[in-house]
């Protein structure tokens, strides 16, 4: 299912999502800035939670900015999957994404993981998966 968010002036961002053994996969595809993008986002996971589907992964790839509003959306969507029993997973993170984190702390809240595979096996907990190393991943790129 496709949701495109625009404004009459920009395309602000894409949302695509689709589920992968019961996880939600969002792949985004634009910016996560102020206006339209940002309540885009509040309003996924305002969706999800309404099906029920409080377990979800958003994969930011396709993300080439995220501002300061933009990162609130994505502390609202982490909190309102948390407290109602599921949780939000972040993959494929620029090295930009990566700082922005870093430097705010919100690494320490947010679970990285490198691909859509590793996230999604995260949320089953039989499942290897590979930890998201930051150190490791900023001395590589």
């Amino acid at each position: 299912m496709n949701f495109g968010y625009t404004t009459p002036f920009t395309m602000a961002i894409e949302i695509s999502r689709r589920e992968v053994e019961g996880i939600v996969v969002c792949s985004l595809n634009g910016s996560i800035s102020a206006g339209d993008s940002a309540g885009a986002v509040r309003a996924l996971i305002d969706e999800l939670k309404e099906a029920g589907q409080v377990r979800a992964v958003i994969d930011l790839k396709h993300v080439d900015f995220i501002d300061s509003t933009g990162l609130g959306a994505l502390i609202l969507a982490h909190s309102t999957l948390k407290n109602s029993g599921g949780a939000l997973k972040l993959a494929h993170l620029s090295k930009r994404h990566i700082e922005l984190l870093v430097i705010t702390k919100l690494s320490t809240v947010f679970e990285l993981f490198n691909d859509e595979s590793d996230a999604v096996n995260s949320f089953f907990p039989n499942r290897y998966i590979q930890p998201f190393d930051i150190l490791n991943f900023i001395q590589k790129k």
